[in-house]
């Protein structure tokens, strides 16, 4: 299987919570910058190839020297784990809230 990562900036309105979300223009969007939810679309970064496609809801977040925030996810479907690199624009009050347990994706609706 083949894992580079494609590029797939592209906008979209989140699952989630409603939220417009607008493009990156550095690295593929993938995830909401307001509540941080996603969808399982992907096998590999940006392919849109998963047949999934279940909300993807981040339960952890790491500091990472190199890249900065990554946050963890589970979906909800399938319960597979992903981790993703958080972007410039995200909620730093929302990935606060995933790193002291506070967090809840229903309240951002």
């Amino acid at each position: 299987m083949d894992k580079k990562f494609k590029k797939n900036d592209t906008s979209f309105i989140c699952a989630n919570c409603g939220e417009f979300v607008s493009t990156l223009n550095y690295s593929s969007r993938d995830h909401c910058n307001k509540c941080l939810c996603s969808l399982h679309v992907d096998i590999n970064p940006g392919d849109r190839q998963n047949e999934c496609k279940g909300l993807l809801i981040p339960i952890g977040v790491d500091y990472n020297a190199k890249k900065g925030y990554v946050i963890q996810y589970k979906c909800e479907k399938c319960g597979q784990l992903h981790n993703n690199k958080s972007a410039e624009d995200d909620s730093f009050k929302t990935i606060l809230s995933v790193m002291n347990g506070t967090y809840s994706n229903k309240q951002l609706k």
